[in-house]
């Protein structure tokens, strides 16, 4: 093969996509060191690269984004470093023989470095050096220095490399939709200071899809010469149940290669939610652009699924040993649904602010009027409220009364996840309801940052092995915590496939019940308890009572995933003023819970601004 340089004077080389979403589809738990499996399962990270050699790509990058000190040290894994980063350049430099080049791919370190860190640019630059020794060790090509947002911390890691090496270096920055880095920085800055610190391609790489990533591509061939590279994300992924759901198709992405290559990029290829088949198709549009390539050296003109669209996979579930809790003995709740009994719930929102008196109040009369469980929501509308897990707390130990715990992934990597479980039940909590959560950008402050480690499935996951007495790195904790888990279900989404896909991994992953969006159209709902009803879980339904016409065209209109039926909506523009209109919505949701009565084991009412008085007026008559 010519050099990689010579290579990239020619033609325009495709790279891989995504080797985190396909060892994810393959079954490898989030949790999981993907970078340790050079070690632990080389035959798996093998048949990714020959998967997208097969598909035409280029340049394959290593197994090796995170494998830095800082990364590989959460995992135990620290004094492996070395190992991991060596075998990962030549599992890749036996896959692709002679028909690609290997690219070392190096990450960020996972910390901030000053001045926005304790970590200093100095000890920074030795972290990144040690793992591009091995890698160029292993016998890599070319260096890929990908997903930074930090120009600090890049230029360490370019430093690093030209410290250890003379290979090509290709400096990737990633950006939010405007083009800015996730820390602000815009093209026109972050460009030529790559240039200038010795960058031998600069581009940018994962977070956003093909289309804004063309904005910045454009904008950055406006102030420098260098060739560029660019690696989207197959779009944004979709919102449902969490970020698994990828919508660019291959052709799509192969449209928005060949307008890429139309700004001086001379590396395409994709992140996160890209497979061998979108590799395929760009590398296929790249062959059909090779005559229009424009010389480096003239001006420019300006990271879970076989099918887009499809889930990623979720990873099968390892055998956990232990002896867990009896289902039954879990909870009072988990005896009501063992034992068949029809359990009543009602959300409380949590306060705004730290005083709970009035909100436990609110819980005790619940209590008295026979309520079972109080379900507390977790940061419901974002803004500075009590959080759940606290208010679960007071509310069981003042007011008596059982709590389901609406417990999310968001705001919390796997390590705080883990350390919120296990508190819970240490407080008395057995509980609880695991969901995603959705993205920081919704609520009162949307600038705020979010943290997504694991899904709904994962999160599942985690609290069954806590269950069996195990950690997730598999140790022992001691007694197995207690938990009764729940996980949530829309009955009414539009891609009910993928959500019943996804219900059912959370079934394989240890759910032991069910409580779904709120129920409006029920001949929808039978079919949708016909198709669940072989995970035999018990199931509780939601109700929601509409406050006015308005509130009812919103939940029909605007909330994603809920279908309010024309003759309901049609009650409530009947309704002649705003107590009228009240009183139509409770008897719309009475009516409804009557119904659901016999066909499922409970109901769980939500109000749409926590009115226990409406929520108890749903419940009147219904035991």
């Amino acid at each position: 093969m010519q050099s990689f340089l010579d290579a990239l004077d020619t033609r325009v080389l495709v790279c891989d996509g995504a080797m985190g979403t396909m060892l994810y589809a393959k079954g490898v738990f989030i949790n999981k060191s993907f970078d340790a499996l050079n070690l632990t399962q080389p035959d798996l990270v093998a048949e990714v690269h020959q998967e997208y050699v097969r598909a035409g790509a280029d340049i394959i990058e290593t197994n090796t984004f995170g494998a830095n000190r800082i990364k590989l040290g959460s995992f135990g894994l620290a004094d492996k470093l070395p190992a991991i980063n060596e075998q990962g350049a030549k599992i890749a430099r036996h896959a692709a023989r002679e028909q690609a080049y290997v690219a070392g791919a190096i990450g960020p370190l996972g910390i901030r470095i000053e001045p926005w860190g304790k970590t200093g640019i100095d000890e920074a630059r030795e972290y990144f050096r040690e793992q591009a020794q091995a890698l160029a060790e292993g016998g890599v090509d070319v260096f890929i220095l990908e997903t930074f947002r930090d120009l600090n911390e890049i230029g360490a890691a370019i430093d690093a490399v030209r410290g250890v090496s003379d290979l090509p270096i290709v400096a990737q920055m990633t950006t939010e939709e405007d083009g800015h880095t996730l820390d602000g920085t815009a093209p026109e800055r972050f460009a030529p200071e790559l240039e200038r610190r010795g960058a031998t391609v600069i581009g940018v790489n994962c977070a956003v899809g093909p289309a804004p990533m063309l904005d910045t591509i454009e904008r950055m061939s406006a102030v420098t010469h260098l060739r560029l590279s660019a690696q989207p994300n197959a779009g944004k992924p979709r919102d449902v149940e969490g970020r698994n759901i990828y919508l660019c198709s291959p052709d799509y992405m192969a449209s928005y290669a060949r307008r890429f290559i139309l700004h001086n990029v001379r590396i395409v290829g994709g992140c996160c939610g890209t497979t061998p088949e979108h590799i395929r198709q760009i590398k296929s549009a790249v062959r059909g652009l090779a005559s229009a390539v424009i010389r480096h050296d003239e001006a420019p003109t300006s990271s879970r699924p076989a099918q887009t669209g499809a889930a990623i996979a979720s990873p099968t579930p390892r055998r956990i040993e232990g002896p867990p809790v009896a289902r039954e003995q879990k909870s009072r709740l988990a005896h009501a649904m063992t034992r068949g009994t029809f359990v009543v719930a009602v959300e409380l929102l949590p306060p705004r602010g730290f005083q709970t008196d009035q909100i436990v109040e609110r819980a005790k009369r619940l209590k008295i009027r026979g309520v079972d469980v109080v379900n507390i929501p977790d940061g419901h509308r974002a803004g500075a409220r009590l959080s759940a897990l606290s208010l679960a707390v007071l509310i069981e130990q003042r007011a008596g009364i059982e709590t389901l715990l609406h417990y999310t992934c968001r705001d919390r990597n796997l390590l705080g996840i883990q350390s919120d479980l296990l508190g819970a039940p240490a407080m008395g909590l057995r509980n609880v309801l695991l969901v995603t959560g959705d993205p920081g950008r919704i609520g009162d402050y949307p600038d705020a940052t979010a943290v997504f480690d694991v899904d709904s499935i994962g999160l599942t996951n985690v609290v069954a092995r806590l269950n069996h007495g195990c950690d997730i790195g598999g140790q022992a904790i001691g007694a197995p915590t207690g938990f009764h888990i729940g996980v949530s279900v829309n009955p009414s989404a539009s891609n009910l496939d993928q959500e019943l896909r996804r219900f059912e991994y959370q079934v394989e992953a240890g759910a032991e019940f069910v409580v779904t969006r709120p129920i409006f159209d029920l001949h929808g709902f039978e079919i949708f308890l016909k198709r669940i009803e072989g995970s035999r879980l018990p199931v509780v339904a939601g109700v929601f009572p509409f406050e006015s016409a308005r509130n009812a065209e919103f939940m029909a209109n605007e909330v994603p995933g809920v279908r309010v039926p024309d003759g309901l909506l049609d009650r409530m523009r009947r309704a002649d003023g705003a107590d009228a209109a009240a009183r139509e919505g409770i008897a719309i949701a009475r009516e409804i819970a009557a119904d659901l009565r016999g066909i499922v084991q409970g109901v769980q009412v939500s109000t749409p601004s926590g009115d226990v008085d409406a929520a108890m007026a749903v419940l009147d008559g219904l035991r």
